[in-house]
């Protein structure tokens, strides 16, 4: 039987009897769904399994829950009410939140699925789908080990603070604009990587096309100065053709 979008065994048993879906310790979930249906049946199956389970109808009571509690997981539609799902899921990335989220949706396109994951979401399911999937997916997503969060980065003697916002170089602090601190963060979470023109005009400037200046260039040349100068070893390094390096010695 299909249920708000989901297949549902056939009637008679409870449902946590009906489903044999290994399932680590009691999970705090929110979920968050418009679909009174589908909200109810979710909650019920998942608190049949010993999960606590919090609900919301519409965006913004979702985001004000998912700030406001600590969840381990978190289950949200793409179609909500007041803000929409990929809205929510950027927003509580950008307040922090580090929850595993599932996306439920019948947007199940390639391009919507790719959207969802780069808003933040770690998991798809597209609707309909077996209550025993969910499950699956949702024990996969508990299991998970919790992220740390990044506090400073290194690179030889560079170290950038995230927390204080500052930089220094064998114990010099060093003053960065706004821009060149997002530049050199951007090159350090990527140490010993190629960092290209094009990553760095998407990432800092979120420029999604050639603004054909030199903008780049600029601002690389200020950043240069700025943690090279009067030091013996150069940290940024130009690949020429291919973009920039941060990297402790040249090879």
């Amino acid at each position: 039987m299909l249920t708000g979008g989901i297949w549902e065994p056939p009637h008679g048993t409870p449902m946590a009897g009906r489903l044999n879906v290994c399932i680590v310790g009691p999970v705090k979930i929110l979920l968050i769904e418009d679909d009174r249906q589908t909200a109810d049946y979710l909650a019920k199956g998942l608190r049949e399994h010993g999960h606590v389970v919090d609900k919301a109808d519409n965006g913004r009571d979702g985001l004000y829950m998912a700030t406001g509690e600590t969840y381990d997981v978190m289950i949200v539609d793409r179609n909500l009410p007041q803000m929409d799902g990929l809205s929510l899921v950027k927003a509580v990335r950008t307040s922090g939140v580090k929850a595993p989220v599932l996306f439920l949706t019948t947007m199940g396109g390639v391009d919507d699925r790719v959207a969802g994951l780069e808003a933040g979401a770690d998991d798809y399911l597209t609707k309909p789908f077996a209550f025993a999937e969910l499950l699956a997916r949702v024990a996969a997503l508990a299991r998970r080990p919790p992220i740390v969060a990044t506090t400073s980065l290194r690179a030889g003697d560079l170290e950038v603070d995230l927390l204080a916002r500052t930089v220094t170089r064998g114990g010099k602090r060093i003053d960065l604009l706004a821009q060149e601190f997002k530049i050199l963060e951007y090159l350090m979470r990527h140490a010993g990587e190629i960092v290209t023109r094009t990553m760095l005009l998407e990432k800092v400037w979120d420029f999604h096309f050639d603004p054909k200046t030199n903008i780049v260039e600029t601002h690389i040349s200020r950043l240069r100065s700025k943690i090279d100068k009067g030091f013996d070893k150069p940290l940024l390094h130009t690949v020429r053709g291919a973009g920039y390096v941060i990297r402790a010695q040249e090879s």
